[in-house]
């Protein structure tokens, strides 16, 4: 498999905290270690506990992702950003289909900031296929709207996208190797697809071109969580060395 280029992270693995109850977060990320790994606190963990959950993870050491996909008018989703760097998260993300002005928005506000996180933009879905998009009144296929929602993002000064690996080849051709690729539907050969639906294993996606990784139960799921966790990075080494 030839290696697209690109600046590949020391630490690829993004653990998907997907937990309704705060005390199985933190059991969970007491069994992993943040030299090997990054967590993602998301939409469910966050609404029920809030910043308190993503400061004790901190102080657990873990670089955290705040996935809560802002999507609103640019002042609201500027301030909320602003917010995420108030809470020393690493990376922030937002949907690009909220348009120029509220990627502008965003980003500016984050410049002004000491120690901005990462602004990361959301194109299309994971869960999302050509069927999906047509039913919103997107036609084409979920790669073309990928790559025009991936180029709005990179002209607005965003530091890369959320795509799915088969996308990531695209996108990292077209936009160089500078431009950061966060990619959910990722699946160790053999595990359960859930709900996604554009996947690939995680060789393969860093092949493509990512360069974070987003895994939830595959690893969350296991009954030796660290040891799922060092068995993917072991592929991905094994990935970047070939």
């Amino acid at each position: 498999m030839t290696q697209i280029q690109s600046i590949q992270p020391i630490k690829p693995i993004i653990v998907a905290l997907d937990f309704a109850s705060d005390a199985s977060a933190f059991t969970l990320a007491e069994q992993l270690d943040p030299a090997r790994c990054r967590l993602k606190v998301g939409k469910e963990l966050f609404t029920r506990f809030g910043p308190a959950c993503v400061e004790q993870l901190q102080r657990l050491g873990f670089e955290v992702f705040l996935d809560l996909k802002f999507h609103d008018i640019p002042n609201t989703v500027a301030a909320a950003c602003a917010a995420a760097a108030d809470l020393g998260v690493w990376m922030v993300n937002v949907h690009v289909s909220g348009g120029r002005a509220m990627l502008e928005a965003a980003r500016d506000r984050l410049n002004q900031c000491t120690h901005p996180p990462l602004l990361i933009g959301v194109t299309v879905l994971t869960s999302l296929d050509r069927a999906d998009l047509a039913a919103i009144g997107c036609a084409g296929e979920p790669h073309e709207r990928v790559f025009a929602l991936a180029q709005l993002a990179h002209t607005t000064g965003l530091d890369g996208i959320v795509c799915s690996p088969h996308e990531a080849a695209s996108v990292r051709a077209g936009l160089g190797p500078n431009f950061r690729l966060v990619t959910p539907g990722v699946r160790p050969a053999g595990a359960a697809l859930g709900d996604q639906k554009r996947v690939m294993t995680p060789a393969e996606a860093l092949a493509a071109g990512a360069d974070y990784l987003v895994i939830g139960r595959p690893i969350t799921q296991a009954t030796d969580p660290l040891s799922a966790l060092d068995a993917i990075n072991q592929s991905c080494l094994n990935c970047l060395e070939n």
